[in-house]
C-alpha cells in the first residue's frame, strides 16, 4: 500500500535494540522489540555513554530521564596501581561537552534499559519471544518464536547480544573466543565508602596483569566497579555467576588502599569471562542485519560498547529512512556506513587489554610516559571518537 510505514522487528530488547527501535520511530518506521526475557532487564553493573552516544540518546526525547538516571563524571583518572600516582587526567565533564555538544554520563545498565523501556510507546515491545528461525522470502521477512508466535516484515534487526539467534540464524553456529580476561563486577553502596571522599569521575588503575575501574552510577548512591585480571582458560560465558569475593581480593592484595577498601565494601561480587569475536566478513544478508553485540562485540577497554550499539541504530534509522524503496541496498548501506568504525574499537579494546596490564618495565615506562605527555585522552585527539555523527550520513533524520 503507497504510504504504508516500512516495517521492521527488533529481536533483543536491551539498550542497543530498545535505542535502535526508538530511532527508528522516530523516524516514522513501523517498529516492534522481540526479548525472549519474560521482563525488560539488563544484568550488570556499570556503563559509560560518551558524547557520540549521548547527543544521539537526548534526539530521542528523554533527556530528563537520562539526566535523572545518569551521573555526569568531571573527568577520568588514570592511576599506577601500587602508589596512586597519576598517570593522565583528562576532561569529561564541561570541556566535552562544550567541544561536542553532548554530555559524557555513567549508569547503571538497568536504569538505562528502564528509561529507554520507559520511552517506547505502548504495545511496541513483546517479551517472553525467544526467536527459533528466521525465512528470509525476497519481499517480506517471516520470524517464527519459540511461543509459537510468527510475524512478517520488511526488515529484521539482531540485537540480541554477543550469544545472537539471529547471526546463527543467518550464518551458522560458531562461538565467541575467550579473550584471557576474567572480570568481577560489584555495586558498593555509598554510605559505606563516604570516608572515601571519591571523586565524580572515571577512575581506572593499571598494573601488572590486570586493571581496576570504579565510578558513580545511579544518582551517585551507588559505586560500580569492575575488577580485570588475567587467566588462562574458561567455560562459562554467563553475566550473572556468583564471585568468590575472598579470591578477587586476594588478586588485588598489594593494590592501593582506596582499591582494597572498595573490595572490602562489598557483600556480593560476579564474575564472568570476557569474550570478544572475529571482525564478521559482513552483517547484512537480504532483508536481515546485526547491530551491537551481534556483529561487533568488543572489550570494556575503550568503554564503547554500549555507545556503538547506540550508533548503530541512529544509523540504521537514517539509512533505512532513505531507503525506504529498497530496504536490501540500505542495509548494505548501513553496514558500509558502520563496519570499519566498530571494527577500529574493537581493535583498540583489545590493544588496551594488553595495554592496560603491563607488568613492570620498559613497555610500562614508555606507556606511563605517553600518557603524561596528554596522550590519548585529549579533546584534540578523542575528537575522532565523540565528535562523530552516524545519523549524518548523506540527509540526516529530522531533529
Amino acid at each position: 500500500m503507497a504510504g504504508k510505514p516500512l516495517s521492521v522487528a527488533v529481536i533483543g530488547g536491551g539498550i542497543g535494540g530498545l535505542a535502535a527501535a526508538l530511532s527508528l520511530l522516530r523516524v516514522g518506521l513501523d517498529v516492534h522489540v522481540y526479548e525472549q526475557a519474560r521482563e525488560l532487564s539488563d544484568i550488570g553493573a556499570g556503563l559509560q555513554i560518551s558524547p557520540n552516544a549521548s547527543r544521539l540518546l537526548r534526539r530521542l526525547g528523554i533527556v530528563e530521564a537520562l539526566d535523572i538516571n545518569g551521573v555526569r563524571p568531571v573527568g577520568v583518572h588514570q592511576r599506577r596501581w601500587d602508589d596512586g600516582r597519576t598517570l593522565q587526567r583528562a576532561p569529561l565533564g564541561p570541556e566535552i561537552e562544550a567541544a561536542f555538544g553532548a554530555p559524557y554520563y555513567h549508569f547503571h545498565r538497568a536504569d538505562l534499559v528502564g528509561v529507554l523501556a520507559a520511552a517506547m510507546p505502548p504495545g511496541r515491545v513483546h517479551v517472553g519471544h525467544r526467536l527459533r528461525e528466521i525465512d528470509d522470502l525476497g519481499e517480506r521477512v517471516v520470524a517464527t518464536f519459540e511461543n509459537g508466535a510468527r510475524i512478517e516484515v520488511d526488515a529484521l534487526v539482531g540485537a540480541d547480544g554477543i550469544h545472537s539467534r539471529v547471526r546463527h540464524c543467518l550464518y551458522g553456529p560458531d562461538k565467541p573466543r575467550f579473550t584471557g580476561c576474567v572480570a568481577w563486577r560489584g555495586l558498593v553502596p555509598a554510605d559505606k565508602i563516604a570516608h572515601l571522599d571519591l571523586e565524580v569521575v572515571s577512575s581506572n588503575w593499571m598494573g601488572p596483569g590486570g586493571h581496576f575501574v570504579h565510578y558513580w552510577v545511579s544518582g551517585r548512591t551507588r559505586h560500580n566497579f569492575v575488577a580485570i585480571v588475567e587467566r588462562d582458560s574458561w567455560t562459562a560465558e554467563s553475566w550473572t555467576d556468583r564471585g568468590d569475593i575472598e579470591e578477587v581480593r586476594a588478586l588485588y592484595a598489594g593494590w592501593h588502599p582506596i582499591v582494597r577498601t572498595l573490595l572490602g565494601s562489598v557483600e556480593e561480587t560476579f564474575i564472568w569471562a570476557l569474550h570478544d569475536r572475529p571482525a564478521l566478513p559482513r552483517w547484512s544478508t537480504g532483508r536481515c542485519t546485526l547491530l551491537g553485540d551481534a556483529c561487533h562485540p568488543m572489550l570494556p577497554m575503550m568503554a564503547q560498547g554500549a555507545a556503538q550499539a547506540i550508533e548503530d541504530g541512529a544509523a540504521l534509522a537514517s539509512c533505512l529512512t532513505q531507503g525506504r524503496d529498497d530496504v536490501v541496498a540500505a542495509l548494505a548501506r548501513y553496514e558500509g556506513a558502520r563496519k570499519a568504525r566498530a571494527t577500529r574499537l574493537q581493535d583498540m579494546s583489545a590493544g588496551n587489554r594488553v595495554r592496560f596490564h603491563y607488568p613492570d618495565g620498559p613497555d610500562q615506562i614508555a606507556r606511563d610516559a605517553a600518557m603524561a605527555a596528554g596522550g590519548d585522552r585529549s579533546i584534540t585527539n578523542i575528537g575522532w571518537l565523540y565528535g562523530h555523527d552516524p545519523a549524518a550520513i548523506g540527509e540526516s533524520p529530522p531533529t
